[in-house]
């Protein structure tokens, strides 16, 4: 929301409410669901339609020439993710960094979305930062002149959470202007300190995008601190092929119970009887079916994770 002088000064809640009043108009340009403008004017009365309708022209070629440049760094970014993807060599990452308006030297950080628009909209909040987006992610540089840099390595963890919380605090903002079901989600890679490992931070924004969900939309590789986090990143379709190999055998019957409960218990025998009500014997019996039908020895602790993770997944 921006104001002419005269206009007096209104908070953003009030304003939206008071433009369903008076007169609105919309500026007609190239944009996406995250960036529409109106020209609006509390007193339907305070000017004739016509000088309205041809101010509001007035920006949307201000706007057009706005998209073109902008336009323009989404090719440049688009060219500098295709050489990241691509390994491509120092050199030529370097000249792509140049072109897409960033330092030659890093740190940097990559981050990828579900919605290039709503990333690159997202980036555009973050004060002082310094990036540029392609299709469905960014680079970003976090150099000492940059707003978000985090100083030495050893505070890139600190840095990632402080980066993810920042986006995480707008996400709200642009899931709520997205179509319904759009399922906007976001993953920040590790920071690296050169361009040589754009290509790890990517490999590991992607990751973190695949872990993220509806109930944590903004996810940071470096905050994936559990093996039900680690194994959310892993594609669903190659989780399901994992749990269905290692448990299709037991069903969703009382043996795949018996084995949630048992690990769930630390492997205790007793702990497992008394949670389900049975006799020991009953489930040291279960167990044994489980140990013949998936071929593990829960007696082994890599055994006893096999089946864990083919439960998570």
């Amino acid at each position: 929301m921006a104001r002419t002088p005269s206009a007096p000064a209104t908070p953003a809640q009030r304003a939206a409410s008071a433009a369903k009043g008076g007169v609105s108009l919309g500026v007609e340009a190239e944009s996406s669901p995250y960036d529409a403008w109106l020209l609006h004017v509390p007193d339907a009365d305070a000017a004739p339609p016509r000088v309205l309708h041809e101010i509001a022209e007035v920006f949307a070629q201000y706007r057009d020439g706005t998209a073109r440049r902008e336009a323009a760094r989404r090719a440049a970014g688009r060219d500098l993710l295709a050489l990241v993807a691509a390994e491509a060599e120092p050199d030529l990452l370097g000249a792509a960094l140049q072109a897409a308006g960033l330092p030659a030297g890093g740190p940097y950080r990559v981050v990828t979305a579900t919605d290039g628009d709503a990333l690159a909209e997202a980036l555009g909040h973050l004060e002082g930062a310094r990036w540029a987006a392609g299709p469905g992610g960014a680079v970003l540089y976090e150099g000492p002149d940059a707003a978000n840099a985090g100083g030495a390595d050893a505070a890139g963890e600190a840095a990632t959470a402080d980066l993810a919380d920042r986006l995480r605090a707008v996400w709200p903002l642009l899931q709520a202007c997205a179509e319904p079901g759009a399922g906007l989600r976001l993953g920040v890679g590790a920071r690296t300190a050169s361009a040589e490992g754009l290509r790890a931070s990517l490999c590991q924004a992607r990751f973190a995008l695949t872990a993220a969900d509806e109930a944590v939309a903004v996810r940071g590789v470096e905050q994936l601190d559990t093996l039900a986090e680690l194994l959310s990143g892993v594609p669903p379709e190659v989780r399901g092929v994992y749990g269905a190999r290692t448990l299709g055998s037991l069903g969703d019957g009382m043996l795949r119970e018996t084995l949630e409960v048992f690990l769930a218990n630390n492997c205790s025998w007793t702990r497992t009887a008394e949670a389900l009500h049975l006799h020991v014997n009953t489930v040291h019996y279960r167990i044994e079916r489980v140990e013949a039908l998936t071929g593990r020895d829960l007696s082994h602790l890599d055994h006893k994770l096999d089946l864990y993770a083919a439960l998570r997944c």
